[in-house]
């Protein structure tokens, strides 16, 4: 579980609701907080079990490139409310959410959409349906199909756990320990624990089941034409590192490995997570505008 290390807002960042067809989704926006964002807008979409927090180290720093930069709750997570429906949360249909944000995001304009571990998986189908318009796509932290290693076992324990006892003792019995050893502060685990308890239980399991048994849809994705970078920290312990690198040349995409981060770069290592995003999009918008 991606553990933000603050909570507290950035100047320029704003807790927002965002409203679509398919009902409104709570979000963290950044705007720069001196000057206007000239140019397009980033949507950057959170992994299983994460939310919005997530993002929160590189929202200023993003936004200060001189564009809004916006993290989501998706579907079901955290404060964006979600149905009992397990069919709401497919990776398909979650992806058609991200389609309808997107738009709104952008009012017109191209967004640089980033998914984060099953978020990418996620994102992945907003980028292949054409539905919204793309300045450019990133997969941080993501793999070409379902997840595997240590995440995998978790993962097929709480499809066993959570229906037989549910989310409070998953929380009791697997992530509060986790939380503890690795010497979180105690307003973050408590966090941690208001955010799990929050997800719907029917998302949680339906999610589980799709970051698990997700295709691989590289080849699909190569074809896109869009301007892709693969990010991922060097100890990534969700999909390793070399099949990561790998996806990227299936890709035909830039590769940023950040030094010192595993599985949540914008966490671990903020600043050239930032740096390396900021880079990207630059120069995507620049082929783009070049070429128009």
């Amino acid at each position: 579980m991606s553990t933000p290390r603050f909570l507290t807002l950035p100047p320029g960042v704003t807790t927002q609701q965002i409203e679509t067809p398919a009902g409104t989704f709570t979000v963290l926006s950044a705007e720069p907080v001196s000057g206007v964002p000239e140019r397009w807008p980033a949507l950057l979409v959170p992994g299983f079990t994460g939310s919005k927090e997530d993002f929160i180290s590189v929202l200023q720093t993003l936004a200060q490139a001189g564009r809004r930069v916006v993290a989501v709750d998706i579907r079901g997570q955290y404060e964006t409310p979600g149905p009992d429906d397990p069919s709401a949360y497919t990776c398909a249909a979650l992806g058609a959410d991200i389609d309808l944000v997107a738009h709104a995001v952008g009012g017109g304009e191209p967004v640089h959409l980033l998914g984060h571990s099953f978020g990418g998986l996620i994102t992945r189908e907003a980028a292949l349906d054409g539905t919204a318009k793309l300045a450019s796509y990133t997969l941080m932290s993501s793999g070409p199909a379902g997840i595997i290693g240590p995440r995998e076992k978790t993962g097929r324990i709480m499809l066993t756990e959570l229906p037989e006892y549910g989310v409070e003792y998953l929380w009791a019995n697997r992530m509060e320990p986790e939380a503890l050893r690795a010497g979180v502060p105690d307003e973050i685990v408590s966090f941690l624990r208001k955010r799990l308890l929050a997800h719907s239980p029917a998302g949680l399991l339906a999610m589980a089941r799709e970051v698990l048994d997700a295709p691989d849809r590289v080849d699909e994705l190569a074809e896109s034409g869009l301007a892709i970078l693969v990010l991922y920290g060097e100890h990534d312990d969700g999909w390793p590192p070399l099949l990561q690198a790998e996806m990227a040349d299936r890709l035909d995409a830039e590769c940023v490995v950040v030094p010192g981060a595993a599985h949540s770069p914008a966490v671990e290592a903020p600043e050239t997570t930032a740096a390396a995003l900021t880079r990207f999009w630059n120069a995507a918008e620049s082929e783009i505008l070049h070429h128009s």
